[in-house]
Formats: C-alpha cells, structure tokens, sequence
C-alpha cells in the first residue's frame, strides 16, 4: 500500500486558532501595508489637490472649415505659483479665446491664455485670485519604475478625481500634434481619460513630477505625463516670452534608408537620413540650395539619421546662426552653408 505524505504541513487551525485580522477584516499584516498605501495616497491628495483645476474653454478663435463655431472642450491644470499661473496641457486650450476655471474651493474665474507650445503640449493660463493654493513641484529626474504616483483631473468633467498606480517606464517618446517628437515621457498605470489632460502626476511625497497629457486607446494602463522639470523650463519661457522660439530651415521631410554602398563609401555614421521632400520658397532651405531627392545626413557636423534628429537640433540657439548642412544627392556628398531662422511655429505644420 502506498502512504502519500504531504509535502507541506497545513496549520491546524484548532491548536493555533486564525490569524490575527485587522480593521475591515485585513490580516494584520496586510492592513499595515494597506495603511502606508492610504496614506501616501491621501497624504499627496492632501498636498496637491487643492491646487488642481478644471479648465473650460467656452470659445475659441478659429473657426471650423465650414466657417462655424468650434466647441471647446475641458481638461485640468494646477496653479503653480502663489501669484495665479496655471500649468496645463496646449491641446487643451490652443486657441482659446475664452478659458473659465474652476478652482477647488468653487470659485469660478476667468483664465487669460499667457502663451501654449504645442511642440511640448504645455500651456501657462494666469488667474487673478485671492488665498490661492499652490503646488510642490518635485524633481522628476530622480523618478523610479514602479514608483507609487497619483494622478488628479477632471475626466468627463468629474472634478477632483484621484487615481493611483506606478512608473510603467521612463524615457518614451511620442509625437506631438505638431509631428514634433516630445521625448522622455514617463510612462504611468494611474488611470487617465479624456479631461485629465494637463492635470497633475503627483508622487507619494506630495510633489508634482509630471503634467499628464495622453493616453494609448484603446489600450488599458498605457498613460504618459510630460517630466515636471521640462514644464518648469518650458513655463518659464512662456511667461517670459508668450511662446517658444525655435530654429526653421523649410523643408518638408521624412526618414529614408541610404544605400549600403553608400554610406560605406562617404563614411556615414548611420544608413538612414532625411530624406527632403518639399522645400519651402524662400525658404533657409531655399537659399542654401537645398533640393526635393536630397538627404540631409548632418547638421552642424552633428549626425541626422531620422527626422526625429532634425527637430532635435533645430532649437533657439541655432537662429540666425550659420551652420555647415551635409547631403547625399544622388550618389554624391555636399555641404551647403545654411542660415536658419525663427520658426512661424504654426500648430499642425510638419515643416522644418
């Protein structure tokens, strides 16, 4: 006859009795831990909440194709400084003509628009207002995957909503609406639906690490909130200036391979460039002599392998300054002399 004997011994429940339960009926244990997780949530909704928002724009200045009124829309924000800025998301208030928001005390207050980058999808609005509640802004380079981190908006316009999660990821990229890069997202679980944009990503401490801003649909617990220490850099421009200067030569372009032969026999530091498909007249482009076909391989003597790299390099400090621009036309390597200018910045154009 064979004895089957169990490989772990089961507690007998009549000699020990059952383990020790907690408040709601959690094992002790666990109602400790459950306890530390309420309190850094409430404790960072305590610190935060008050100076969250919800913005609606009630009228904007560009109409739609058929000439008629577009709808406005709503989102979130929060005041960051004492003296009535509001950070929040551009595609929440680009083009607004009139901005209403609400403050967490009830008191609605007309917002003037102080300037919005689409590039970044940031936006400054300014509030006048007594006893205003501002938030902590932390420091989001020292941020950590699965880092507890709350988010605060109003999605569907339910005001004052809290939900939780972790650091999915850091570093991410997406595109802007503009076709802009925006790099070093961080990538969260706390859930985030349409209203939640421009709210605050706060961490267990009660600092605000990040401004959220997407979503992947139809995807479940794929967020991504734009870094808190890039909104301080972009914020402060835009109260400077009202918006953000970038460098433009006029082209239009994508990422192309390059031949193998190619960029082995002019010594490439990459097999793919960009490729120039239009060149605007009168144009940075234009003047240096730029053509449809040609693939730009450097800038500056820095390498451009993606279209992604161009954007990268065309910033503020490269306007108005001449810089050397390497291209393949055909199976030849030039380099024109370029001069780049101030970007129109116009939202939606994918023109460099």
């Amino acid at each position: 006859m064979v004895q089957f004997v169990p490989v772990t011994k089961l507690p007998d429940l009549d000699a020990t009795g059952p383990a020790p339960i907690g408040a709601g009926g959690t094992p002790a244990a666990d109602a400790v831990l459950f306890d530390a997780y309420s309190r850094a949530v409430v404790g960072a909704v305590e610190a935060v909440g008050p100076a969250v928002v919800n913005i609606e724009v009630r009228a904007q200045r560009r109409r739609g194709r058929q000439g008629q009124e577009r709808p406005g829309g709503s989102g979130s924000g929060f005041v960051f400084t004492p003296d009535g800025f509001v950070l929040t998301n551009s595609h929440v208030v680009h083009d607004a003509a009139q901005v209403v928001v609400t403050l967490h005390d009830g008191r609605v207050l007309a917002a003037t628009l102080v300037g919005d980058d689409p590039d970044t999808d940031l936006a400054v609005l300014r509030i006048e207002a007594a006893g205003l509640a501002a938030a902590r802004l932390g420091d989001s380079r020292g941020l950590r995957v699965g880092q507890l981190v709350i988010a605060i908006g109003s999605p569907y316009g339910f005001q004052q909503t809290v939900t939780s999660g972790v650091v999915s990821a850091l570093g991410r990229s997406l595109r802007a609406r503009t076709g802009r890069p925006m790099d070093n997202l961080i990538q969260t679980d706390a859930a985030l639906n349409p209203g939640n944009s421009g709210g605050p990503l706060v961490s267990s401490a009660g600092t605000v690490v990040g401004v959220n801003t997407a979503v992947i649909l139809p995807a479940q617990g794929i967020c991504f909130a734009i870094p808190i220490h890039t909104a301080e850099l972009v914020a402060a421009r835009l109260i400077r200036d009202g918006r953000i200067r970038r460098a433009f030569i006029g082209i239009g372009g994508q990422t192309a391979p390059i031949a193998r032969a190619i960029a082995r026999f002019h010594h490439l530091a990459s097999q793919t460039g960009v490729l120039v498909l239009s060149v605007e007249t009168a144009s940075p482009a234009a003047a240096a002599g730029l053509r449809a076909g040609d693939v730009i391989v450097s800038f500056d003597a820095e390498p451009v392998a993606t279209i992604d790299d161009l954007h990268r390099v065309l910033t503020e400090s490269r306007i108005g300054a001449r810089a050397p621009l390497a291209v393949i036309r055909g199976t030849e390597s030039r380099t024109f002399t370029i001069l780049p200018l101030e970007s129109p910045a116009v939202a939606g154009s994918g023109a460099d």
